[in-house]
């Protein structure tokens, strides 16, 4: 292992890295670097990437908002990278594969060097992935792979950079949670908003509704067809905001009092949103993954549908191949968008929702576990950081036995509902997808907290020591 991390580090020493700004960086500055990097995303997601085939169909449109990805731009693998570099050593170290302590300022360095290697390593596997499904287009010279494998790296690496630094002080939070909070209110935005021509008017429902009204048919506005967007589905958005707000704040409090101040009491809080949207991100990627590697076996193998064995795996209609399966087992993972295909194929919604429910579950309960949140892990952290539950021995069996009676059950219960909200969203239809509505109100409520610490620092200096800044 540690001819490993030499070499990491060798690999690594040779890239660019964002150093830490040498003074604490005020609110307003922090603003406008965060606002550039965004802007820069934004930018880069509207450059077209050289040499790929256009008009060719995308088939991973709907799993793109959790990447903050789009397609024929230099976005195109959006921020999966990273992502998946950064999960796959999480992972790793939650199960003590690595060991690292983030206590020692090397071991963390050693591990963002990590996560820059493995970031270009994962952006090569998944383009060249893409390339072989063809989802840049068909018969690729090698020297327009080449090109465009070099687009994907320098965008993949400027994303790496931009996130360190908006995360290493220059800027506020983390730029991925940026990036994808961004992508998600990008596409309400225009969902609400846009004036490209749809099949039944403009794509917005905002100037159809406007546009209906004017010509004396508002009601057209409540229900369109063709998954277009209705003011049914925008009231089922703000529904979806509403209620995952409220859940966010449900939570069971612990009662916690320090053995090393006297008097200092407090409580540790647990989340019915314990595990976060971890579950609902693994849960996407898998489907995503699933989606794609299913097209591209039946692209490869099974064009016609003629093989009896792999029609178990999914079955497509050569004409609309980007619209789903038509069979198989992928057929019945994957939701029927919209009213309309939800009551033309209610076995499929159930199937669906079972799916990804169980899925969350599953997920949810192993990242408890790899990701030092199971009862065991957070009374060793209780106890190390000298606080102790009131009326109990300050032993770690003893705190462990009381996290014990909630941890494992708010697991269950907090992936259960973000399986039951994020499929039942995306049957609905909603605008942002169910997935992109849990993450972009998660990161727009960690926003609000992280600008009101701000600001609090900004009027009172004095406080910067109590809210654990320098």
């Amino acid at each position: 292992m540690g001819a490993i991390w030499n070499a990491v580090s060798t690999v690594a020493s040779v890239f660019p890295q964002v150093p830490k700004p040498e003074r604490k960086r005020d609110l307003s500055e922090k603003l406008v670097w965060t606002a550039t990097a965004l802007v820069l995303f934004l930018a880069m997601s509207q450059t077209p990437l050289y040499g790929i085939a256009s008009g060719v169909a995308d088939q991973l449109a709907y799993t793109r908002i959790i990447f903050a990805s789009s397609q024929g731009t230099l976005m195109e693998l959006g921020i999966g990278p990273i992502v998946t570099a950064g999960l796959i050593l999480q992972l790793l170290k939650g199960a003590e594969i690595i060991k690292l302590d983030f206590k020692k300022k090397e071991d963390k360095a050693l591990f963002s060097a990590a996560t820059k290697v493995l970031t270009l390593i994962v952006t090569i596997i998944e383009a060249s992935a893409f390339m072989i499904g063809g989802q840049f287009g068909t018969n690729l010279s090698t020297g327009v792979a080449i090109v465009i494998m070099t687009q994907l790296l320098a965008t993949g690496f400027v994303v790496v950079l931009m996130d360190e630094l908006v995360q290493k002080g220059w800027g506020i939070g983390s730029g991925i949670s940026l990036f994808i909070m961004a992508g998600v209110a990008q596409q309400i935005v225009w969902n609400m908003f846009s004036v490209l021509p749809a099949g039944d008017g403009y794509l917005g429902i905002v100037p159809y509704l406007v546009n209906a009204t004017a010509t004396g048919h508002p009601e057209s506005a409540v229900f369109r067809s063709g998954q277009l967007p209705s003011l049914f589905t925008l009231l089922l958005t703000f529904v979806a905001i509403v209620i995952i707000v409220y859940v966010e704040g449900i939570r069971i409090e612990v009662p916690i009092t320090s053995t090393k101040y006297r008097g200092f009491s407090g409580v540790y809080p647990i989340k019915l949103l314990y595990v976060s949207n971890i579950p609902v991100i693994l849960t996407s990627a898998l489907l995503a993954n699933l989606t794609f590697f299913s097209q591209f076996i039946w692209s490869r193998y099974n064009p016609n549908n003629a093989d009896p064995l792999l029609n178990l795996i999914a079955t497509y209609n050569p004409q609309t191949v980007t619209s789903g399966a038509i069979g198989g087992f992928l057929y019945y993972i994957t939701p029927p968008r919209g009213l309309e295909s939800l009551g033309l194929e209610p076995l499929r919604a159930v199937s669906y929702v079972a799916f990804y429910i169980i899925i969350c579950i599953i997920f949810g309960r192993i990242w408890v576990e790899i990701g030092g949140l199971n009862p065991r892990a957070v009374s060793k952290s209780l106890l190390d950081a000298n606080v102790q539950v009131p009326g109990f021995r300050r032993a770690e069996q003893s705190v462990e036995g009381i996290l014990g009676k909630y941890i494992p059950v708010i697991t269950i219960l907090g992936s259960a509902f973000l399986g039951i909200l994020a499929s039942s969203a995306d049957l609905l239809g909603v605008f942002g997808t169910g997935t992109g509505i849990l993450l972009m109100v998660s990161i727009t409520l960690n926003y609000y907290q992280m600008l009101m610490k701000e600001r609090l620092e900004t009027m009172m200096p004095q406080l910067a020591g109590l809210l654990g800044k320098s």
